[in-house]
């Protein structure tokens, strides 16, 4: 689960992590009176959406009295600000947060996450803070430092002594970076994060350690444990079909490919995708419908996934293990009629009842795909998402 730049920073207030002042407001004139509340300017109007890359795409305005903030507010509330994480239809600014702008001398960069390869919570961070974190690991990775915390003894002085002085900070900083580093894991593990990156951490002319921006991610599953983080959910900065599939129990996330994807069990889910763009195509979805499923759950499923109008064929996948294939059979034929289908099917069946889940398909008289492997299903696929199945020698 994501949540905006002003929770995340509630949160780092919260345990002890300098933030600048500010305060998140809904219209001008709220944002107008709480610069007049923070005083002197120049001031920031940060539009408030769950994506990166704000400020490249105007969604960062400087403004110098609070004239210009309540005008700066008003330009971006109500709008859909486009990004280059938020696709084309962008997202809704419905909130923006003003800040005092603060004086910076240097910025920095600093995450923690979840290495799963370690099963460890890695500290990652570099002096060219503010560049796009992936682009400098690819081309300045010597740039890049990290360290993994063990579980039982938490971040240890010497490695963050070793990371403050990789950083180039100095003097009381080192001791000043440490707590941080301390307050940031607590925050992470006392509330089941899954990513706290803080880009840019700034140094302020002043010396003093700041965090200028922040984004805190949590694990979906461990929300039950955390009222006070669910509630910070914001359903508008989803799409209206993730949405919906969590509101089935469905795991859905939106790509930009044209072969709607439905498969049990996430691994597989990657490897179909995986397949696909290998065979020249391009998912539309991830879906995962879950290793227990029922007919009306894989309907949903199914209904889900003909809702996007750039899918242009549909890739059925499923390994029956915990999941029955015949369900699952029943399911598409339940969805297929059910729903006004106007694209090719695609269905691979493999494992627990198998054999009869195909039988389900063909007794149904419905124009299904049948795909014998998972290589050839993701070929029929793609062939089938171009229109050329019928020249494919099908």
């Amino acid at each position: 689960m994501n949540i905006h730049e002003f929770q995340a920073k509630a949160l780092l207030a919260e345990y002890k992590i300098p933030v600048p002042p500010g305060r998140v407001t809904k219209s001008g004139e709220e944002a107008r009176q709480t610069a007049v509340e923070l005083g002197s300017g120049p001031f920031l109007v940060k539009a408030q959406i769950h994506a990166g890359g704000r400020g490249k795409a105007g969604g960062v305005i400087l403004a110098e009295n609070p004239d210009a903030v309540a005008q700066a507010a008003a330009r971006l509330l109500g709008t859909r600000l486009i990004t280059r994480q938020t696709g084309p239809k962008g997202l809704p600014v419905e909130a923006v947060l003003v800040e005092r702008a603060s004086e910076v001398a240097r910025e920095l960069y600093v995450s923690l996450l979840i290495d799963r390869t370690r099963a460890r919570v890695m500290v990652v961070a570099s002096a060219a803070g503010g560049m796009d974190i992936e682009q400098l690991a690819a081309e300045h990775p010597e740039q890049i430092l990290r360290f993994a915390i063990h579980p039982a003894t938490g971040p240890m002085p010497y490695q963050e002594r070793e990371m403050a002085f990789g950083l180039g900070l100095s003097g009381t900083q080192v001791a000043v970076f440490s707590a941080l580093l301390d307050n940031l894991y607590h925050l992470f593990v006392d509330k089941d994060a899954s990513l706290i990156e803080i880009n840019p951490l700034a140094v302020t002319a002043q010396g003093d350690l700041v965090a200028l921006d922040a984004k805190l991610n949590f694990d979906d599953n461990a929300m039950y444990a955390h009222p006070d983080i669910a509630c910070l959910h914001d359903p508008t900065q989803e799409d209206e079909r993730e949405q919906q599939a969590r509101a089935h129990g469905l795991s859905y996330i939106a790509l930009d490919g044209d072969i709607g994807c439905m498969v049990n069990g996430a691994g597989l889910a990657m490897a179909t995708l995986d397949l696909i763009k290998q065979c020249g195509g391009g998912p539309a979805n991830f879906l995962d419908v879950g290793g227990g499923t029922s007919a009306e759950r894989v309907a949903e499923a199914f209904k889900i996934i003909l809702s996007d109008s750039k899918v242009k064929a549909v890739l059925v996948n499923i390994f029956g293990g915990i999941v029955r294939c015949d369900l699952i059979a029943e399911g598409i034929v339940a969805a297929v009629r059910g729903v006004q289908v106007n694209v090719p099917v695609v269905v691979r069946l493999e494992g627990t009842r198998a054999e009869l889940g195909r039988e389900i398909l063909q007794r149904s008289g419905l124009a299904l795909i049948p795909a014998c492997d998972l290589l050839e299903a993701a070929r029929c696929a793609v062939a089938a998402a171009r229109g050329e199945y019928e020249r494919s020698g099908r």
